[in-house]
């Protein structure tokens, strides 16, 4: 019981005290004084008038006391209402000990606020777990900008002792502070923002900050940060992929228009510029063909990247199938396709055609950008009990390390002349990228300037079928 709760019971117990004698006098002297008055007249004997009178006062001072107790109790139970104290443990304290019909409804009112306690509780400890299940940063601000309460998201990312603190102290961005001094002001509406944090991996975030009732905390206000960074990612490959398509496709396209003019103007009679032309015309459109092939394939591949495929697929026969296609091309370079396979492994789980077109575009790639007359090694071997391992290696120029982060990017080129030059498109790694994300395999490069260049393939075991 608190200090004023102390100072109640007191001043309760000594109006209390005072009408509980005044109710002992009131009831107890008019029958005291009746049997002295039988007394004197004879009626009643010393020993029988001094019984009635004890008995008298026992009766009368047991329903004073009763009286007063019963009194206390309900002025106790009112002072604990009022004062939000319900002590669910008061048993003792029921209607059958106040006074009649005002102590049942004391006791109602009692049990009616002990159940809506609770009831508020429960509702607490379930917006608690909804608040702390949410994967977003979430702050609830009091009147004076500090924060009165954190959920789990917030804490990991703003850290454990900002509660009690003001809002700068973890988040010293002038937007967010400005939302939060804008709510805070007494705007109503809901108000919106997008911020970056200069965390280490920049992180782009969506305010949203609106009013709330006060709650038990004393705060008024919340600040909800979604983060959007892979939403922003997204978004700006989206607009370079764009631009890369289009701009491989103008150059192209222009060639032709400019061929096309040439032919039915200054060179239309000249049969020796047609031919060239015509040559020169139909190497830009295979490379425009190319162009869409090689977008329509990882348009259909990144749509199904998150199904896996069923199929039982053994990499030998599947292997030899491929350097048997890329055969003509190697040998007008007199590179010979050096097979290293081991033809006891298992089969795994995968799409044939897709993996085909993973390993003829790596092998395709070291035929482009391997030297002349130098092989093109190709082994297949179990790398350790759960993974497989195709490993495809040139004896070109090499790939200089700072480039090889960014090799499986759309239209990224070590050199986008010569990438031009030998018909790549700059998308050929992206589809062994996603097609392998597909097949929850790997690819790891490695590769010096003048030592050629090595790409690594592995696939799972634990996925054969």
């Amino acid at each position: 019981m608190s200090e004023s709760g102390d100072r109640n019971d007191n001043g309760h117990w000594r109006i209390l005290l005072t009408r509980g004698l005044t109710l002992f006098l009131m009831l107890g002297l008019p029958i005291a004084i009746v049997i002295w008055l039988a007394y004197l007249g004879d009626a009643l004997s010393p020993g029988a008038a001094a019984g009635l009178l004890l008995a008298q006062l026992a009766v009368v001072g047991a329903f004073a006391i009763w009286h007063t107790r019963a009194a206390w109790l309900v002025l106790r139970s009112t002072d604990e209402i009022i004062g939000g104290e319900v002590d669910e443990a008061a048993s003792e304290r029921n209607a059958l000990t106040m006074l009649g019909a005002l102590g049942i409804a004391v006791e109602r009112l009692r049990q009616t606020l002990l159940d809506e306690k609770g009831q508020v509780a429960l509702q607490s400890t379930t917006a608690d777990a909804i608040l702390n299940a949410l994967p977003d940063p979430i702050l609830l601000l009091d009147t004076r900008r500090r924060i009165a309460r954190a959920n789990v998201a917030a804490r990991k990312f703003f850290g454990d002792g900002m509660v009690g603190h003001d809002l700068a102290v973890a988040l010293r961005h002038p937007v967010v502070l400005d939302a939060a001094d804008t709510v805070l002001r007494g705007d109503t509406g809901l108000v919106g923002a997008e911020l970056t944090l200069p965390v280490p991996d920049g992180r782009s975030f969506s305010l949203r900050a609106f009013a709330l009732p006060a709650t038990r905390e004393g705060a008024v206000a919340v600040l909800a940060l979604h983060d959007v960074t892979a939403l922003r990612k997204a978004e700006q490959m989206r607009a370079d992929f764009v631009a890369n398509a289009s701009h491989e496709l103008r150059t192209p396209l222009s060639s032709l228009v400019g061929f096309i003019e040439t032919l039915l103007g200054p060179a239309k009679d000249d049969e020796a510029a047609r031919i060239r032309f015509l040559g020169i015309m139909r190497e830009q459109a295979g490379r425009m063909s190319r162009l869409v092939q090689d977008l329509l394939s990882l348009s259909q591949i990144e749509l199904r990247e998150h199904d896996r495929p069923a199929d039982a697929v053994a990499l030998a026969p599947l292997l030899r199938d491929t350097v048997a296609a890329l055969q003509p091309q190697a040998e007008a370079k007199q590179m010979p396709l050096n097979l290293d396979l081991d033809e006891t492994l298992p089969p795994i789980r995968g799409d044939r055609d897709e993996l085909m077109q993973v390993f003829q575009n790596l092998i395709d790639n070291a035929i482009k950008y391997g030297s002349a007359e130098t092989p093109v090694d190709i082994r297949l071997a179990r790398l350790d009990p759960d993974w497989l391992e195709v490993a495809v290696r040139d004896h070109g120029e090499g790939i200089p390390r700072e480039h090889l982060p960014r090799l499986t990017e759309r239209f990224y080129r070590v050199d986008s002349a010569r990438s031009r030059d030998l018909g790549g498109t700059g998308l050929g790694l992206a589809i062994v990228k996603h097609i392998l994300n597909r097949h929850r395999g790997r690819l790891s490069i490695e590769s010096s300037p003048g030592q050629g260049s090595t790409f690594f393939v592995r696939l799972p075991i634990s996925a054969a079928s």
